[in-house]
């Protein structure tokens, strides 16, 4: 069924409300809601703003990295879908056996919910590697291939940074994203912590699901309710 964007915007605050109180909890008993955001703080908001978390938190604004797209052979900036369209984003490595495979099928679903419900050119989901030694752009293409990512719908950007120094930059440096390499006998070639951000179309983060994967129907509600409040 697809919806018209009307009865898409009540039906995604009817489910969004929901699901927000089931995830997300009330405000924030100590703060304010920041501005320039849809959705309301995350139970532990006031908790990691006291901890000073290193990734970017619900009212930050999107960081600012340039990175190449291998398949589409373009620089894309992380902020520069601002003002067309929210972003879903993940760090990743095509090897992973741990988290990674969880994460992308966050991804995946709302790709899929998008193109049911008519919100396909409204969101961006990005996928960083920090692999770009083993990440080329033809294991790239196949590994998206195998995990059913449909490159048609424009909407899919894989992003490869030119070495492991500028990874590191960029998805350590920019987007606290922790990771570490591995011995090389080790099962798995890294150690990371999984990090989801949903940042809407102004460029502000809405969500930052991070430590462990969330459940896709929780992104999907979250997703759905950002593009409704648009």
């Amino acid at each position: 069924m697809r919806l018209d964007r009307r009865s898409f915007v009540r039906t995604t605050a009817a489910v969004g409300a929901v699901g927000s109180a089931a995830t997300a909890g009330c405000l924030s008993a100590l703060g304010d809601q920041p501005d320039g955001v849809v959705l309301s703080p995350p139970d532990n908001y006031d908790d990691l703003r006291e901890m000073d978390v290193p990734y970017p938190i619900h009212g930050d604004d999107l960081p600012d990295a340039t990175v190449s797209d291998p398949l589409r052979d373009e620089e894309v900036s992380t902020r520069g879908f601002v003002g067309e369209r929210h972003v879903l984003m993940t760090f990743i490595f095509t090897d992973c056996t741990g988290a990674c495979p969880a994460l992308e099928s966050s991804l995946l679903q709302v790709q899929a919910d998008a193109a049911e419900n008519g919100y396909g050119d409204e969101i961006a989901l990005v996928a960083v590697t920090f692999d770009p030694e083993h990440d080329t752009a033809e294991v790239l293409r196949e590994y998206g291939e195998n995990r059913g990512v449909d490159y048609d719908a424009d909407n899919w950007y894989f992003l490869r940074p030119e070495n492991g120094e500028m990874a590191r930059e960029v998805v350590e440096g920019e987007f606290g994203q922790h990771y570490s390499r591995n011995d090389p006998d080790a099962m798995m070639k890294y150690d990371h912590l999984p990090l989801i951000l949903l940042a809407n179309k102004d460029g502000r983060v809405e969500r930052a699901y991070a430590n462990e994967p969330p459940s896709p129907n929780v992104v999907i509600d979250d997703v759905r309710e950002v593009v409704g409040g648009y």
